[in-house]
């Protein structure tokens, strides 16, 4: 009995020894602690020394940006002071994460003249940077200037109206924010805003005999005839702008081009959401067309001795066909394409390319279109889109060099409309069959 006694007590002993076990675990635990905390402290030591470089460099970075900027292309620049703003606002969320003092900030640099006035002073006329900044070259620009100079002086007094539209063309050609065009015209960002779409207004107001479908046909026609489309008056096309948000999506513009490429009509601001032959029956061309007789007017074309065709235009599969309104045969609808549909689909392709190209090269050009902008501005962006036509067709008319299509992001969409699924007019078949014909035997010919 003592043995067995004395065994449970030496048992019980044992596990006795074994409850101490965890206090030794907490009080090395303990010991940890003191190490962990001075690890950290090594830590904020390291960020606390680096910091000031970081600072020093983020600052000389800035510097070189101010000295050198004329030097850099638009793209470059605007990505560095974008990344310098990144920097400099994660340095401060770092400072106060490990609540430090804030150490001395490094001598800034010394001030500079504003950007565009350097710029005016240090280039000549024809220097090449006028069209890699603004997309004008200086003679466009000036012959611009003048036309915009009474309606901007009136509107944005007493800010310079050269200003005014240099600061307007280098957002719309390069996307820029308002806060980094104020900073190369030593202004602040709501003068900017005003000064952007004062401008916008005084392009719309004062270019608008640009769209020059009623005041030059004739030259439209000839231009048309040249690619054996004859008694063409433009092709019709529609393209997607896209918004940011789920409310709208898209704003749609119906545009009509001629043979070169120029805008004769643009109708700008309808949701994505609508049909394009709702679009086209609620635009001042359809109107013109069908209500008051203002367009389309003038005299039929004869083939041959048995038929004619009247003035019509090319447009897109998305849109009915009408006796002024082309658009191409279909399969599903008008069955196995012959000699003469097909002639015709292979023209109306080509015609329907100068819409697209119109597009493309505005969108290039004018890189603000590419961006999606945000919904409170939908009543804007119509407005600068129409300007921005404007000004494609302003710069063309000075023989400048349009942007080539074929290379880099065009920023298009690439989904197509439906096509339209209603009934085709019957005398726009007639119309259109003798067209075919017509081009099926020229084809031929050549």
């Amino acid at each position: 009995m003592a043995t067995a006694g004395g065994a449970t007590k030496r048992r019980r002993g044992r596990r006795k020894a074994k409850k101490k076990k965890p206090k030794t675990k907490t009080h090395s635990n303990l010991i940890i602690k003191p190490h962990s905390d001075h690890h950290r402290d090594n830590n904020n030591k390291t960020l606390t020394g680096a910091i000031p470089l970081l600072i020093s460099a983020t600052t000389a970075a800035h510097s070189f940006l101010l000295r050198h900027e004329l030097h850099l292309s638009p793209p470059q620049s605007l990505t560095l002071e974008s990344l310098l703003s990144s920097t400099s606002l994660s340095l401060s969320h770092l400072l106060s994460l490990l609540s430090l003092p804030i150490p001395p900030t490094p001598t800034p640099p010394p001030p500079h003249p504003n950007w565009f006035d350097h710029f005016l002073s240090s280039s000549p006329d024809y220097d090449p940077k006028w069209v890699q900044f603004f997309n004008f070259s200086k003679p466009s620009f000036t012959l611009l200037l003048r036309l915009l100079t009474p309606a901007l002086t009136s509107s944005l007094h007493p800010l310079p109206p050269n200003k005014a539209l240099a600061a307007t063309l280098f957002r719309l050609s390069h996307s820029a924010s308002f806060s980094a065009v104020a900073r190369r015209f030593s202004l602040d960002s709501a003068t900017v805003c005003r000064a952007f779409y004062s401008v916008c207004k005084a392009i719309v107001e004062n270019l608008g005999h640009l769209f020059e479908f009623s005041s030059d046909i004739n030259r439209v026609i000839v231009g048309f005839g040249w690619i054996s489309l004859p008694n063409c008056c433009g092709v019709l096309g529609i393209e997607r702008f896209e918004m940011e948000g789920e409310k709208i999506g898209s704003l749609s513009v119906q545009a009509l081009v001629d043979s070169e490429g120029r805008f004769l009509d643009v109708s700008a601001g309808w949701p994505g959401c609508k049909k394009p032959e709702d679009v086209l029956k609620m635009s001042k061309l359809f109107v013109g067309v069908e209500d008051s007789k203002e367009y389309l007017s003038g005299p039929a074309y004869d083939l041959d001795p048995d038929n004619s065709i009247p003035q019509y235009i090319l447009g897109d599969s998305c849109y009915p066909l009408l006796p002024w309104l082309l658009t191409p045969f279909n399969e599903e609808k008008n069955g196995e394409l012959g000699c003469s549909e097909t002639a015709f689909n292979e023209m109306h392709c080509r015609g329907m390319e100068l819409v697209g190209t119109a597009f493309l090269q505005v969108k290039k050009r004018w890189k603000l279109l590419t961006k999606k902008w945000k919904e409170q501005c939908v009543e804007a962006f119509p407005f600068v889109i129409v300007a921005c036509c404007l000004l494609h067709n302003f710069l063309i008319k000075c023989s400048e060099v349009l942007p080539d299509e074929k290379n880099g992001d065009d920023g298009r969409n690439e989904r197509a409309f439906a096509v339209y699924d209603g009934e085709d007019d019957e005398s726009g078949t007639r119309i259109r069959d003798a067209l075919a014909s017509h081009l099926s035997r020229v084809s031929q010919r050549t």
